[in-house]
């Protein structure tokens, strides 16, 4: 997979204000805890999250969706009535139907002939619209696209730590299925793309790889159509330790056709963002890839498990905070379960 005429012209993102800590969570789950003899400090322990955000209850991902694309687009110097494609890809939507890109679009008051979708899969929907947006961009069918997705952590959260303490009968081996719920925030990200021709930042998407396997398709399962309608909490099961080795031996084989693609090898990469899942996640990925911790931008350990946002907005975070220098090969390191992978490879310009 290779592009010649795209440029990822922005990243932006939202962030919400209330910070609920680990520790909170934990002191919370005491009576199960105590039960099951777990020790204090588990959580951040295990997973290196020492916080999460979240936004108000009641908040709808399209609301936060609509001000990350404004704020996406105002970073660049093109106008909303220049944009031709708009995906919402994250997780958390609205509703089963309409689209939630259908308010996004009202909202942010993109053009009628902008085509609107929402794309779903798991912690990778951005990326998956990113590329949608930039094949659209590379066929000569628009000019500039823009993908966005919200996140809404609260629910899944505060439904597990319900669930937990409501049955008596959970156990060491139960509860270990529930822990990476716990570890989930919320956030917003959206990226720009643009053809080079009207890019000012001539920031090129080079191209990358992709691949799936989906024999491992049921180590993390979340979410049923009534929690879909707003009728139940939302629930989520995972077998963290067999999804950490299937996730990093896909990427490793995605990784070996990125280096193919794209010819470069991991000397060739300067920066990267990769999923933020936890520290042990990202400690392999970037050991098994061949890769310093020093090029990467972690997120996690103050947003938590933000899903299908939390790749782009490290990007967008580290391109604010100066991680990212003139000329630097960057590459954008994704993993969703599924089970599938997206390395993309971005060049800055000199």
């Amino acid at each position: 997979m290779r592009y010649t005429d795209v440029c990822v012209e922005s990243f932006a993102c939202t962030l919400p204000d209330d910070v609920v800590t680990s520790a909170e969570i934990e002191a919370r789950l005491a009576p199960v805890y105590e039960r099951l003899g777990l020790p204090e400090g588990r959580l951040e322990l295990m997973t290196g999250i020492r916080e999460r955000r979240f936004y108000p209850n009641g908040t709808r991902p399209g609301a936060v969706s609509a001000r990350t694309v404004r704020k996406a687009i105002e970073k660049t110097h093109l106008t909303a009535g220049q944009i031709g494609a708009l995906v919402h890809g994250s997780v958390c939507r609205d509703q089963m139907e309409p689209a939630t890109a259908a308010g996004v679009h009202r909202a942010a008051g993109l053009p009628s002939d902008c085509m609107i979708m929402d794309v779903s899969n798991a912690c990778l929907g951005l990326l998956n619209g990113m590329l949608l947006i930039a094949d659209q961009i590379e066929l000569g069918r628009i000019k500039a696209g823009v993908v966005v997705g919200t996140e809404t952590g609260r629910d899944l959260v505060e439904g597990t730590i319900s669930r937990l303490l409501a049955d008596s009968r959970i156990t060491r081996k139960d509860i270990k299925r529930e822990f990476a719920s716990l570890t989930i925030g919320s956030g917003s990200a959206a990226i720009v793309l643009t053809h080079r021709k009207i890019s000012q930042t001539q920031r090129r998407l080079l191209g990358g790889a992709v691949l799936a396997d989906t024999s491992n398709s049921e180590l993390c399962a979340g979410g049923d159509q009534a929690a879909a309608m707003g009728a139940a909490a939302p629930q989520m099961q995972t077998d963290s330790e067999a999804l950490l080795h299937a996730g990093i031996a896909l990427a490793e084989k995605t990784w070996e056709r990125f280096q193919r693609t794209l010819e470069w090898s991991a000397a060739d990469v300067s920066k990267c963002f990769t999923h933020q899942v936890g520290k042990a996640h990202r400690q392999l990925l970037l050991e098994k890839l061949g890769l310093s911790q020093s090029i990467d931008f972690p997120t996690v350990e103050f947003l938590g498990n933000t899903g299908a946002a939390a790749l782009p907005t490290a990007a967008a975070l580290g391109y604010e905070q100066g991680h990212i220098a003139a000329g630097d090969r960057v590459a954008l390191l994704g993993i969703g379960s599924g089970l599938s992978c997206i390395m993309l490879g971005i060049e800055e310009a000199r």
